[in-house]
């Protein structure tokens, strides 16, 4: 034997050995698909009799609690905050209120109680006992929304009273209690038979009353009396992604109702009152109030006349409002005493007149104002001088007086150089007008690349925007046209004079726009349609005969909202608890629209009776579902060998 073929099966030994020594390293074992269950409980589960205010939770695993403050609910609701504790395999709760008797505890802790290495939840896991000698076992379950827009309420208390008393949602805390989850769902559970009214409040100070009206709330339009029956369920099991093994039919008890719907809303409440006033220049100031109101306040000067003394800029809703001051021999005061009048609530809520004395002070004396004013114009005179002598024309025996140029009104422009032909041409400015030459305005038609005609049109302000002005023309479709401005046609309040303005636009031909019909059934005339862009609305329409029609519209995804506006104020209104008027209903059309240019679309399968709680589209939800924990079956991914 040489000694390389020695060599050669020396190597080729040790090869086989490293290969039989790294067949396979343990990896831990399979992996803990199974959620922790309840072993052991002091109380028992169910159990009758119970005194204790301890009660002790023992799981076959260590455990932790996810978010317990926000999942865990108790029932009947605990004035005084239990404490909730988990360690290794078990969860203490200790109550602090004292027990009621003959009635029923529930602890509801949702999917809070997770397996502490995989994070494995125990789903609607619910500990109930009893002080007395039975167990009330009925339930109720149901769905929160927003009345506005349909919105999922996520951790809203939902409540239980007994019909009989109708002011007990506004003296004692609830009977039974649940909170909902991120879908906006809820279970109320261990409630004894009988006939309830449902309530829903977002609870600011926990006392489980409504007793502010900043809370939102929402009530069952009538009341409800649980009970149980006897159901079958279907339980697939499937043999691969495709294929299904077996379907068992599974027997259970059904608590009903179980499909309620709650709307929410905040209740109209007068909590008018001055938040604050400010001066930031000296010609103008501004009130702030806490809520609008439906008239202005009355402004009296205390030391000087404020008779038709300013212009005034209210806000929508007249809960801030601008003053803009027209004599400078009062806006340059450094101090204005006013005397200011508005309505607040009485202890009744009944509006009544109350006065407060402001002391108005800008944050720059006069003074002040004055000397940067000089500054100013001593450094643009050195400058102006400085640019003389450097072209060479300066006279030191008669040198150019420095003219300060007047001031200048900026026009803004909110148009594109593509318009919608359904949107008037918009200009604005940064304050108030003194005057307005329309004879120095010009709107003309082009005839061609070169050529414009003049054209009629009107000058107008908006009804919504202050300091904003619309014209008005026969504008047309595919076609370019000039807006011109001469300059001073516009003079300001204190005196700024526009400069000369021109701007070009043509507006999209009608090849650019898709038309959008709607029929709707079951709707009465009045009713409102919203167009939204996302959830917001860009265009809406009343439904006449039951059919309206969206013009103009560019090509895009949209979304439908209905307003059952029964007050024909063209809003939607809220709605009142102790009246027990709900809000005006809404609905969403339950899928986008993809409009396309030069495309006429007739929709009419809207079934507004659908369940609210599946109408609106989840693209344009906000309060988007919790992200559920998805159960792999990891282990018959794993390939052991």
């Amino acid at each position: 034997m040489t000694k390389a073929y020695k060599y050669c099966l020396t190597a080729l030994a040790a090869a086989l050995m490293a290969a039989c020594a790294s067949m396979g390293t343990p990896d831990g074992g399979p992996y803990d698909e199974e959620p922790p269950f309840l072993v052991a409980s002091t109380p028992t589960m169910g159990g009758l009799g119970s005194a204790t205010q301890k009660i002790t939770l023992e799981f076959n695993e260590n455990i932790r609690l996810d978010n317990a403050f926000e999942k865990v609910v108790i029932s009947p609701p605990q004035i005084e905050m239990p404490e909730i504790k988990s360690n290794a395999r078990r969860i203490t709760v200790e109550l602090f209120d004292t027990l009621l008797p003959g009635t029923t505890y529930s602890i509801d802790f949702n999917d809070a109680v997770v397996d502490n290495n995989e994070g494995n939840p125990l789903e609607n896991f619910a500990f109930v006992f009893s002080t007395g000698d039975k167990l009330d076992t009925l339930a109720v379950s149901g769905t929160v929304l927003n009345a506005q827009d349909l919105e999922p309420v996520k951790g809203i208390l939902v409540g239980l009273h007994k019909v009989g008393d109708d002011s007990a949602f506004y003296k004692r805390p609830f009977e039974r209690v649940s909170r909902t989850d991120s879908r906006g769902r809820f279970t109320v559970r261990g409630i004894a038979p009988g006939e309830y009214n449902v309530y829903a409040l977002a609870d600011a100070n926990q006392n489980y009353i409504y007793d502010q009206k900043s809370e939102k709330v929402a009530f069952l339009g009538s009341s409800v009396e649980p009970y149980a029956t006897q159901a079958v369920r279907a339980d697939t099991l499937w043999r691969d992604s495709l294929t299904i093994d077996t379907v068992k039919f599974i027997p259970y008890t059904r608590f009903r109702p179980d499909d309620l719907v709650l709307l929410a809303f905040t209740e109209p409440f007068h909590s008018q009152y001055l938040q604050k006033s400010q001066r930031p220049e000296h010609n103008r100031f501004a009130l702030y109030f806490a809520e609008g109101n439906d008239t202005l306040p009355t402004l009296r000067g205390l030391d000087f006349n404020s008779d038709d003394a300013f212009v005034i800029e209210p806000s929508e809703k007249n809960d801030t409002i601008l003053y803009w001051m027209k004599d400078s021999t009062i806006y340059y005061r450094d101090t204005l005493t006013v005397e200011v009048t508005y309505n607040v609530p009485d202890s009744l809520g009944i509006l009544c007149p109350r006065t407060d004395t402001l002391y108005l002070s800008p944050r720059k004396t006069r003074e002040r104002v004055l000397k940067e004013q000089q500054e100013a114009y001593e450094k643009a005179e050195k400058e102006f001088i400085k640019a003389a002598k450097r072209r060479k024309d300066y006279d030191e025996e008669n040198p150019p007086v420095y003219v300060p140029p007047t001031p200048k009104l900026k026009i803004k422009s909110h148009n594109s150089s593509a318009m919608d032909i359904d949107v008037p041409y918009t200009i604005s400015f940064e304050e108030p007008l003194r005057s307005i030459d329309t004879t120095a305005i010009h709107v003309s038609k082009a005839i061609n690349d070169s050529t414009f005609v003049a054209i009629p049109f009107l000058l107008r302000a908006s009804d919504k925007q202050h300091r904003r002005y619309h014209i008005f023309a026969e504008w047309r479709p595919d076609e370019k046209f000039r807006v011109e401005i001469d300059s001073a046609a516009f003079v300001a309040l204190y005196g700024a004079v526009s400069d000369a303005f021109d701007e070009d636009i043509k507006f999209r031909s009608l090849d650019s726009y898709a038309v959008l019909n709607l029929m709707i059934k079951g709707v009465g005339d009045g009713t409102i349609v919203q167009l939204l862009n996302d959830d917001n609305p860009i265009a809406s329409q009343r439904i006449e005969q039951g059919r309206c029609t969206f013009y103009f519209v560019r090509p895009g995804k949209y979304y439908l909202r209905l307003i059952m506006d029964k007050n024909g104020n063209g809003l939607w209104d809220t709605g009142d608890c102790a009246a027990r008027v709900q809000p005006e209903a809404v609905y969403y059309y339950p899928h986008s629209l993809d409009l396309k240019a030069m495309f006429e679309y007739d929709q009419d399968d809207w079934d507004i009776t659908m369940p609210l709680s599946e109408q609106k589209p989840l693209e344009i939800t906000k309060q988007k579902p919790d992200r559920e924990r998805v159960k792999r079956n990891r282990n018959a991914e794993r390939k052991f060998k």
